[in-house]
């Protein structure tokens, strides 16, 4: 299986921070954003990496290179301006193969391992789905008891998409060349016919989308390697 780390918008909500340094790099623990995806593909045995760039990409690509230093073998999907989700992935294509590969969001960390994801799937894309955190309470998508998931109808209970999902390439199929696409419309279109699984993951989950919370997750990890070395 073949992966894509999302790490080509403008982190505009992280200004400051990103009018210099573009948001998968920026540090938590110690390490960048980006580098906890890498490690986490490596060790699920997924090496070869496909990472769209644009604002600021030139900073993402000298730090990682060609990934040698981190086990694993990227390639980079260069878009003149971010396309968005879908537009990104549609114009990685070329890159990601004919088979389904996995897809994860640069600004989010997860201890979820990525190992426990199917290699195969029979629809159009399969989700992790976590627990609704404080700042985004309303959550994204249903996921029922067989593994499907749904839009959301009346007081059906939602849970957040996590940035992490598997994909057919046929669901970006219809997408043009460098047409900016959002990802939620493609999946709620095939949700419709009964093509999206999920599955509810309940361990730890940031959504790195203000200053605030980088520093959160910061603290988090920190205090972590602390207790560690306590112990």
């Amino acid at each position: 299986m073949r992966a894509m780390i999302l790490a080509a918008g403008y982190g505009e909500r992280m200004r400051p921070l990103t009018e210099s340094c573009p948001k998968p790099l920026l540090e938590v623990g110690g390490h960048a954003l980006i580098e906890f995806h890498l490690r986490a593909l490596e060790q699920a045995g997924i090496e070869d990496i496909v990472i769209n760039v644009s604002h600021l990409g030139d900073q993402i690509e000298q730090r990682l290179g060609d990934g040698a230093d981190y086990g694993v073998s990227i390639e980079y999907s260069r878009e003149t301006t971010p396309l968005e989700t879908a537009g990104g992935i549609a114009n990685a294509l070329k890159l990601l193969g004919n088979s389904p590969f996995l897809v994860v969001n640069g600004d989010i960390w997860c201890d979820y391992s990525l190992s426990q994801l199917p290699r195969q799937i029979a629809g159009m894309a399969h989700l992790v789905l976590v627990d609704n955190p404080l700042h985004h309470p309303e959550g994204d998508f249903v996921l029922g008891d067989s593994g499907i998931v749904t839009e959301a109808t009346g007081d059906q209970r939602r849970m957040t998409f996590s940035g992490i999902g598997i994909y057919s390439p046929k669901l970006f199929l219809d997408i043009a060349k460098s047409e900016s696409v959002p990802l939620a419309p493609l999946l709620i279109s095939a949700m419709k016919d009964g093509g999206v699984t999920g599955e509810h993951y309940a361990g730890e989950w940031f959504d790195i989308g203000t200053p605030e919370r980088l520093q959160e997750l910061d603290n988090r990890l920190n205090s972590k390697k602390s207790s560690a070395i306590i112990v």
